[in-house]
């Protein structure tokens, strides 16, 4: 008998254990009968009125084959490539760029929406029901503030690398410093500091960098802040500014081309052994690069010549005021007219080999009042710093930010 009563806690245990068991499985029924009436969407519309085919534009595919092997009328594709190529132009989807099918679910499966993505966060649809309609759009994006730093040990972007930080990351350092840092001459030790922006997709894919809003670089020794600030709501672009308000853009750039070395430096004094040691001087400084680098104006101005003349090959000049002038030598090509006036930073022609160069690269000559002189060596003009009226919504802007910066660890 005191078995049985013994027995009777255990069954008890048993029966309200599987009755847990039996109550839990009910919840979860309910909770996927909820999920399975709970629509899902992809590019907004409700996957579940759709059979979608998911692909990559392959080599050969085109956007009529592809349309005409999923049941769509010629007419409708020829409408789309004609009508709308202002905001679709079918000829321009490239290689190994997904894109997605709507087809209808009946046994026409024909194709009812078209989606073609441009980049990971912007994409074209088709509608090809009823009147046709083409639009552009993009998915939802979350910006995520991450921080980051490095040391220097041979190159920014192997250093980019090491630190699994994204490349792009590299260009937007060398832009905010074109103008103060000579990325061609770093050094081991050199360092920097970043505080960032990310895009995330759905957030958890992330779509790369999408800016810098504060920076340190210490390059020899000298620490360079960068904060970008926009002065007042009117202004169209934010610029970056050091801890002092100084806006960090010169009146020339550091180099014409980016990433590149110094192969050959400004010399008077030059003797070259082919020639018999005989004094050559060298009125330019030489970058070497890979043929059909893009060349860059160093400063906004007008060119003055253009053309392929002798032992310069092709090569551009450039007029920026009353006092400096650039010169580009060794093109490969050219991509401005004599007359043309050009901002800094825009390609004006690409690296090449020709006229006399026993390598590829850029000769950048720099003249100040009419006299070739070494532009590492000028005291070049500045851009102005910040309104005073702006100075103290500036100072509190970046507090924190540069607090932010003093805390990174390397």
């Amino acid at each position: 008998m005191l078995k049985k009563i013994a027995l009777l806690p255990i069954l008890f245990l048993f029966f309200y254990a599987c009755n847990d068991k039996e109550d839990d499985d009910s919840l979860n029924q309910i909770s996927e009968n909820v999920e399975k009436e709970t629509p899902s969407f992809l590019y907004g519309f409700d996957i579940s009125e759709f059979d979608i085919i998911k692909d990559t534009v392959r080599s050969g595919d085109t956007f009529g084959g592809i349309l005409d092997a999923n049941g769509v009328a010629n007419a409708k594709i020829f409408e789309v490539a004609t009508k709308f190529k202002d905001s679709f132009d079918v000829r321009k989807m490239n290689v190994g760029k997904p894109y997605a099918l709507f087809n209808a679910k009946d046994t026409t499966a024909q194709t009812q929406l078209f989606v073609y993505e441009k980049t990971r966060v912007h994409y074209v649809v088709v509608d090809l029901r009823d009147s046709t309609s083409v639009f552009n759009a993009q998915k939802e994006v979350k910006y995520v503030e991450k921080e980051a730093s490095g040391i220097i040990k041979s190159s920014l972007s192997q250093t980019m690398e090491e630190e699994n930080l994204s490349p792009y990351m590299s260009d937007k350092l060398s832009n905010i410093y074109a103008w103060t840092v000579n990325f061609f001459q770093l050094q081991a030790g050199d360092r920097f500091k970043v505080v960032y922006t990310e895009k995330f997709i759905n957030d958890t894919i992330s779509a790369g960098l999408h800016d810098i809003k504060a920076a340190y670089f210490e390059h020899r020794g000298q620490p360079l802040y960068a904060f970008d600030y926009q002065a007042d709501s009117l202004q169209l672009y934010s610029d970056y500014y050091d801890e002092e308000a100084n806006n960090l853009r010169r009146a020339f750039l550091k180099a014409p081309v980016k990433f590149s070395r110094i192969s050959s430096r400004y010399n008077l004094k030059r003797r070259i052994k082919y020639y018999g040691y005989k004094l050559k001087p060298h009125r330019g400084t030489d970058f070497a690069a890979p043929i059909g680098t893009p060349i860059l104006a160093t400063a906004d101005g007008v060119v003055s010549k253009s053309e392929k003349r002798g032992g310069n090959g092709n090569y551009v000049k450039i007029r920026h005021n009353g006092t400096y002038e650039t010169q580009y030598l060794h093109m490969k090509s050219r991509k401005v007219k004599v007359g043309e006036y050009v901002k800094q930073g825009e390609v004006i022609g690409y690296v090449g080999m020709t006229g006399n160069t026993g390598g590829p690269h850029v000769c950048y000559r720099f003249w100040k009042n009419g006299k070739e002189v070494d532009p590492f060596k000028q005291d070049l003009p500045a851009s102005k710093p910040l309104p005073q009226e702006y100075a103290a919504d500036y100072q509190q802007f970046i507090s924190p930010l540069k607090e932010q910066l003093d805390c990174i660890t390397y």
